[in-house]
């Protein structure tokens, strides 16, 4: 069974992954190198898709592509239709995955593509070749790291699902362990199990670091500083609209569709509208708290790797890495057993929910804090020390209002990851505590999709603001 489960794990891996990247780098090289027109709009509908939590995403596949859903319904009024085949499985569960995780890889690429020197494209341009051949040729191959990058997050998002495997029954290591917990009074084999799959979060890594290579991929003229050329699509423009508007469809505005098609129908059976104003409460406040406490953890961090290099604070920044290759479910069990055990006071409150939440996002948070911290002049913080300042007066004076634009960009990432976070949510919450996200799966893993919508709609809705917030910032939008 342990084997079954390895093999599982690391098909939908690849699976996913593999179709993520054939989705995301298309779209990413269009709305970044061509005329596509709108690409503001297209840029961002390729990137809301984050927000929706892969366990609404497939309850919301299940309701409509399920053997008795609203697919079959319409074919069975229409043509006799009395059941379709059955959804569930890799083949589900991959659709799913790789249509909400494909921005991952679809915003680190283009974010590669908008920072790559043009000299060497042009340069193959001027000798004739075409541009998918120049595209082939030459930015594809320095495309290879953040491919591995954006891969890597896909690769460990994959891992650490456990919405949308539960609910299309495709069993890999997250369900099993959750599974052994909830009904096994011997948590050992839920502990064995995390540990395995602990492993295979470094095997995702060390995948990542030999797929990226050693080769280098800096430019080696001003072609970076220069503007890119703007590929022309000419009659290729409408296949481009379409696949683009395909690809939204089934990722963003079909999901949306369906919900408020569920809370309509819901509603005029009779059903109650519950507002779910505690779960809201509920979902805000913690992942509120875990983007402050989150972003302050991550500022002495940032602030010791950047000013003050050494083996330690260089040893620092990659084992911080760890706590987002580790699945939810893993740190929330060893939360557990830490709690239980030496920690009681805290055990089961909201505190104890912030810290993993912390342990699982810090990385985000600390990436963006370190980026923002490293485009500030220290000869600027020298100044501030010469006026008398000491090393904690600088720091709060000077250096943390010139990277608020990284603090900011950070606690929206940690807020949106938290709103989502479901197995981490389940395990530690504190009884009778309900979010938007355990509402939903509360009701989906029950089949009352209409008693879902409400929750869902409310949980897209509000990470809707810092992915939008993200997008805006990012520069390649404002063409």
């Amino acid at each position: 069974r342990t084997a079954q489960t390895v093999g599982r794990t690391a098909l939908l891996i690849v699976t996913v992954t593999s179709v993520s990247a054939v989705i995301a780098v298309p779209i990413a090289w269009l709305t970044a190198r061509t005329d596509l027109p709108f690409r503001g709009m297209w840029t961002l509908l390729a990137a809301l898709p984050l927000v929706i939590p892969s366990f609404v995403g497939a309850f919301l596949f299940i309701s409509v592509m399920g053997p008795t859903g609203l697919a079959q319904q319409a074919l069975g009024a229409l043509f006799g239709v009395e059941r379709l085949p059955d959804i569930h499985g890799l083949v589900g569960a991959t659709f799913i995955l790789a249509m909400l995780s494909y921005p991952y890889l679809f915003l680190t690429v283009r974010g590669a593509i908008n920072s790559l020197d043009s000299s060497a494209e042009e340069a193959a341009r001027g000798l004739g070749h075409g541009a998918f051949s120049a595209f082939r040729r030459i930015t594809l191959p320095q495309l290879r790291p953040s491919i591995a990058a954006g891969g890597l997050l896909v690769g460990l998002y994959t891992l650490s699902d456990f919405g949308a495997v539960s609910l299309m029954r495709f069993p890999t290591f997250t369900w099993v362990i959750f599974q052994q917990y909830e009904s096994a009074l011997d948590r050992s084999l839920a502990a064995l199990f995390s540990l395995l799959l602990v492993a295979m979060a470094v095997g995702v890594l060390l995948m990542e670091t030999y797929t990226r290579g050693r080769r280098k991929y800096f430019g080696s003229g001003p072609g970076s500083s220069r503007g890119h050329r703007i590929h022309r699509l000419g009659v290729w423009k409408w296949p481009a609209i379409f696949y683009l508007g395909l690809v939204s469809t089934f990722a963003l505005v079909l999901p949306t569709a369906v919900l408020v098609f569920w809370l309509v129908r819901g509603v005029a059976a009779g059903e109650p509208l519950v507002l779910l104003w505690q779960a809201t409460q509920n979902s805000v406040m913690v992942s509120g708290l875990a983007a402050l406490v989150t972003v302050l953890l991550a500022v002495p961090v940032a602030a010791l790797v950047v000013r003050y290099p050494s083996v330690l604070s260089r040893l620092m920044e990659p084992v911080s890495y760890v706590g987002y290759a580790l699945p939810g479910v893993v740190v929330a069990l060893a939360l557990v057993f830490f709690g239980a055990r030496y920690a009681g006071p805290v055990y089961q409150t909201a505190w104890l929910l912030v810290f993993a939440y912390a342990v699982l996002f810090f990385p985000v948070a600390l990436g963006s804090v370190r980026s923002s911290l490293m485009q500030i002049n220290p000869r600027l913080e020298d100044a501030a020390r010469g006026l008398g300042y000491g090393q904690l007066g600088v720091l709060i004076k000077v250096t943390v209002p010139l990277m608020r634009s990284g603090l900011v960009m950070g606690a929206a990432m940690v807020f949106l990851l938290t709103m989502k976070e479901l197995p981490a949510t389940l395990i530690l919450g504190p009884l009778g505590f309900k979010t938007l996200a355990t509402s939903v799966w509360s009701a989906s893993s029950e089949a009352f999709f209409a008693q879902a919508a409400a929750p869902a709609l409310l949980l897209i809705l509000i990470s809707s603001v810092p992915v939008g917030f993200l997008i805006i910032r990012e520069k390649g939008l404002r063409t």
